[in-house]
């Protein structure tokens, strides 16, 4: 079983910030939450560790 990794560990992490907010801008609210949900569900898909997406559901409700 692999452990969630909390700590700090996106490369560029401030360029990816803004890469995200430019892929929201100018969508109303309904398609910002659409873009949020596909890419929460591209990145499970790329995790694909049953017991992680877990403990990621756990640490986003804290």
């Amino acid at each position: 079983m692999t452990d969630l990794i909390l700590t700090p560990n996106i490369n560029r992490a401030d360029d990816f910030y803004a890469e995200l907010l430019a892929a929201h801008e100018g969508l109303s609210k309904d398609d910002s939450d659409a873009l949020n949900a596909r890419l929460v569900l591209v990145l499970a898909n790329h995790i694909g560790d049953r017991e992680v997406l877990s403990q990621a559901l756990k640490a986003a409700e804290k």
